[in-house]
């Protein structure tokens, strides 16, 4: 489904980046950033500015899981079910008088026909919904690729907690929490 939405990096007045045509929704977008920074560009910010936007051409068509290389393959199955796509730059425009595209950059100023933005601060990604162009909450980048993200605009507004939910723990996870402590190590109780 197309979903229009952009990626972009802060400036002094606002922020400036790239269009994405596919798939820009919180639940799925996230995720996908989330896991890209924290494997796929080893926690480095601006490698990631430098890849998803300034080295592509025109626009994004879609963003796929080549992003998650060096991901975890558990996280990248839960993630993508276990399917494979790489990103694809939009190459196939044409433009009414015949001319080459132009690549245009994408503000504040020339977004408001877009659903959603995702501004790659170095504290984390800045979600500005259609229905608050200007500013929105940022998901911290030590996040949980599996935390689960609402898609409802009206819950990213500027001020307001990032509106997600923790991933539901695992069974391994559970058994580790609530493992007692074996009875030598426990300490002894006076009588």
């Amino acid at each position: 489904m197309s979903t229009g939405s952009c990626i972009a990096r802060p400036t002094e007045t606002g922020y400036s980046g790239i269009y994405v045509h596919f798939d820009g929704y919180p639940s799925g977008r996230l995720p996908l950033l989330l896991a890209a920074y924290q494997y796929k560009f080893a926690r480095d910010v601006e490698a990631m500015n430098v890849h998803l936007i300034d080295q592509v051409a025109i626009a994004w068509e879609e963003l796929g899981t080549d992003l998650l290389d060096g991901a975890p393959k558990p996280l990248v199955r839960k993630l993508t079910g276990g399917d494979r796509w790489p990103s694809r730059e939009m190459d196939n425009l044409v433009t009414s008088d015949g001319s080459p595209p132009v690549r245009e950059v994408i503000t504040e100023a020339n977004s408001s026909s877009l659903s959603w933005g995702y501004i790659l601060h170095p504290e984390g990604i800045e979600v500005i919904s259609l229905y608050a162009a200007d500013r929105g909450p940022i998901v911290d980048w030590n996040t949980d690729p599996l935390t689960r993200f609402s898609d409802h605009p009206y819950l990213w507004l500027p001020g307001h907690p990032v509106p997600a939910t923790q991933p539901p723990r695992t069974k391994r996870a559970l058994a580790v929490a609530t493992k007692t402590t074996p009875a030598a190590a426990k300490p002894a109780v006076r009588r």
